[in-house]
């Protein structure tokens, strides 16, 4: 916008196609989609006409449209609105705009979703960044920085190879939150796993309203591999809050209620545990119940989360798993568990179908997953469904983006909340990563530091160069 303000077509042109030491004129390999998209099959700039040369280089981006955010990998509650172009030079060029924090942009969520490096130039090229004033939407091609970005990118293709305490392998790979983006390991994570074990675990980000949720809807689509359990993991403690008991600040001592045995607060917040099982359900999967111990928890307690939970048709198995204080001999039986239910038949299927419009899939999610009654759309939201719409967009699959605090939009609605509407704020479209995002309620893609942060108790011993504080 800023160079195109001060600069002719041809100037333009002749800018991003100068003359070599030959005095030739050439495409840049980065180039090519652009020329591709306008469906200019010259590859010599000398032939195009003065037409072709205009379209070519003047994107004439319309700044009111612009959906690219600055990413940057810190909690500042200060960047969630900031104004840009505010220079001496750039007087004329301000814009209002926000910060993302890297975990919930769309390169993140395009390192997750790809399935090659080629797959990653391609998902990459196609990002968005706004709309020309004509209403065509301006991709990283345009601009022609795919092929840069892809550079930049290629080596975080490559899963980290880790191993558990006992010597399990593990694949560390990727960091989509599950409540601003789709919330899941990498599939090249997954691809390469499933050619080294029997099983392969692979993690979803918090409960099955989310993560969960995202991983069939989303991720499946893009990896064809179908799950042959879920694996919902569940506490006491969580049960108990879920139940009625008090709140839970980080970091503050717990209640008596979380620490002292408490059956009716564990058998009300099951309602909870219940509901997602019944989401888990809906896609037709065999659900396992992993009830991760505490050392404060009771015989009794758990004995009644593995009784309500298989109480549940849709739940294969329950089991007390205590890894944390055994290690593996701690999850022999979830293991087997897990093993069972993968014997049994499937019958899997996806939430809903890509050919329905954008607010039938927002509205089922809200309704089949959330429990809500309804979807409430703010202007903005009705304007860029629309927009979307008409782009041909409406045929993603959809990344809401919510608290994980609670199975609705409000973070302070625990158990199953009913008789409820889901507001939508706004709504992004990530097309690169391949899915359409509404912001639901009062969701930040910036998180914010509370009043005393773990930096505190960060620092280094410099008689052991050890890094104090983080764990």
């Amino acid at each position: 916008m800023f160079h195109e303000s001060t600069q002719t077509d041809l100037g333009l042109f002749n800018r991003l196609c100068p003359k070599d030491k030959k005095g030739k004129r050439h495409f840049s390999v980065s180039m090519q989609g652009r020329l591709k998209k306008l469906g200019i099959t010259e590859t010599d700039p000398y032939l195009l006409t003065d037409e072709q040369k205009a379209r070519f280089a003047r994107l004439d981006i319309d700044p009111e449209t612009v959906t690219w955010r600055r990413a940057v990998d810190v909690n500042d509650r200060m960047l969630r609105g900031i104004t840009v172009g505010q220079g001496d030079a750039e007087k004329g060029f301000e814009l209002k705009t926000n910060f993302y924090i890297s975990v919930a942009s769309e390169l993140m969520a395009i390192l997750a979703l790809a399935t090659s490096l080629q797959d990653m130039r391609e998902r990459i090229a196609k990002m968005v960044i706004g709309q020309s004033r004509q209403g065509e939407p301006i991709r990283a091609d345009d601009l022609g920085v795919a092929g840069a970005l892809t550079v930049l990118m290629k080596d975080t293709i490559k899963p980290n190879l880790m191993q558990t305490l006992e010597g399990t392998p593990v694949l560390v790979h990727a960091g989509p939150f599950a409540n601003i983006a789709h919330g899941n390991s990498s599939i090249m994570a997954d691809k390469i796993a499933l050619k080294l074990a029997d099983f392969v675990i692979t993690e979803s980000g918090f409960g099955a309203d989310m993560g969960m949720e995202k991983f069939f809807d989303i991720k499946c689509r893009y990896s064809g591999n179908i799950p042959s359990v879920v694996v919902l993991v569940a506490t006491v403690r969580a049960l108990k809050m879920h139940g009625g008991g008090p709140k839970v600040t980080a970091g503050a001592p717990l209640a008596p209620e979380y620490i002292d045995e408490n059956l009716e607060l564990v058998e009300k917040g099951a309602a909870n545990l219940l509901a997602h099982a019944s989401i888990a359900q809906k896609f037709g999967v065999p659900v396992v119940v992993a009830v991760n111990r505490f050392p404060t928890d009771t015989y009794a307690e758990l004995e009644l989360v593995r009784k309500i939970a298989l109480g549940h048709p849709g739940v294969a198995d329950a089991v007390v798993a205590d890894h944390f204080s055994l290690g593996g001999a701690g999850a022999i039986a979830l293991a087997e568990a897990v093993v069972k239910a993968s014997e049994k038949p499937a019958d899997f299927k996806f939430l809903y179908p890509l050919d329905i419009p954008l607010k039938q899939k927002i509205e089922t999610i809200a309704r089949e997953v959330y429990g809500a009654d309804g979807v409430d759309y703010s202007e903005l939201a009705e304007t860029r469904i629309a927009e979307y719409t008409r782009m041909g967009y409406d045929k993603l699959p959809i990344c809401m983006a919510k608290t994980h605090l609670s199975l609705s939009h409000d973070p302070e609605l625990k158990g199953v909340p009913k008789g409820y509407r889901i507001p939508i704020r706004d709504v992004s479209a990530s097309v690169g990563a391949g899915f359409v995002y509404p912001l639901l309620g009062t969701m930040s893609t910036m998180p914010g530091l509370p009043t005393r942060p773990a930096y505190y108790d960060i620092d280094i011993d410099f008689e052991t160069g050890r890094i104090l504080g983080l764990s």
